[in-house]
């Protein structure tokens, strides 16, 4: 990264390679493959730390409806970055990997870390780092947003290429979303988006040393826990849980509002839908997210990390 004056910062990211954690456990997979149950074995075997690595399971209320360990599971060994973020926030990879360095530069750094969840971006964080984008005033967000309802992609590719000619050869006419995304950064910075994409920060996780395993069960076994386990949600609480979200009357566009079985829980509380009909909904949803998961893992996951079937258990 450079300062303003394109000088290198050397002294944070020298302070940051001293805290580059060595001989971390990262486990990855599908929910309800068995994660947790897998992370807190290793973590008793080794007298280490589980630290979470799932988007979702961050938040403070969700605990139910996001598969957290519970407190006698937490009980067992050390619990980090589990619930730790007001449903009120929307919680980023960025802010994530911040908090992750914190942890990595504290004294318990010393025991074994075992980072696991079912977030891909993350694991790419902690191995890779992360680009580091700019701050988009809300006014050049909503202006390129507006342009894109009016205007359509292939205008505002047209004029993307006026400005960042790199970007826009990089980006199909379509792609709106990425787009809009590339005029924001330019305007906002000055820079292209892909000079912002190649200051990487240093990621905090060793990938050399650590031990990489991600759970591949097969689809049938998979199917089934996701079924059975949703089940035990809506018999520990889920539906108090759902309750006491919508009771904070949160924007729908926060990622709290939207994790997997909110939304179809919440249609039955507004009678909008039975109670038969969200669990249906909400188990589909819930295997759908599963299977782009493991497309996900198979993709971008080498041949550095262990595939290995779990063990029946939560995930």
């Amino acid at each position: 990264m450079r300062n303003q004056d394109g000088d290198e910062r050397h002294g944070g990211l020298s302070e940051r390679k001293r805290s580059v954690l060595k001989n971390a456990v990262l486990i990855a997979g599908p929910t309800a493959s068995g994660k947790s149950r897998l992370a807190i074995r290793i973590a008793e075997a080794a007298g280490g730390i589980v630290v979470n690595a799932d988007s979702m399971q961050v938040y403070d209320v969700l605990r139910v409806i996001t598969a957290r360990p519970m407190p006698d599971e937490e009980a067992r060994v050390p619990h980090r970055l589990f619930g730790h973020v007001d449903p009120a926030i929307a919680y980023s990879v960025a802010k994530w990997l911040a908090d992750v360095d914190a942890l990595v530069k504290s004294p318990e750094a010393a025991r074994k870390l075992i980072f696991v969840g079912g977030t891909g971006l993350y694991f790419r964080a902690l191995t890779e780092g992360i680009s580091q984008m700019p701050d988009i005033p809300p006014a050049i967000r909503k202006k390129w947003r507006q342009a894109l309802l009016d205007a359509g992609a292939e205008a505002l590719h047209r004029e993307l290429g006026a400005l960042d000619p790199r970007a826009a050869e990089r980006l199909r006419p379509s792609d709106g979303q990425r787009i809009v995304r590339a005029l924001e950064v330019v305007e906002a910075s000055g820079r292209s988006i892909l000079d912002w994409q190649g200051d990487r920060s240093q990621p905090p996780v060793d990938a050399q040393s650590a031990r990489k395993i991600v759970l591949a069960p097969g689809r049938d076994f998979l199917r089934d826990m996701i079924d059975r386990r949703f089940d035990g949600m809506i018999a520990s609480g889920a539906l108090d849980e759902v309750r006491a979200i919508l009771a904070l009357d949160l924007a729908p566009s926060l990622p709290a509002r939207k994790a997997i079985g909110v939304p179809e829980l919440a249609a039955f509380l507004s009678g909008e839908a039975s109670l038969d009909d969200a669990i249906a909904r909400a188990k589909l949803a819930t295997k759908q997210y599963a299977k782009r998961q493991e497309t996900w893992f198979r993709n971008q996951f080498g041949p550095d990390w262990e595939r290995v079937q779990p063990d029946r258990g939560k995930s």
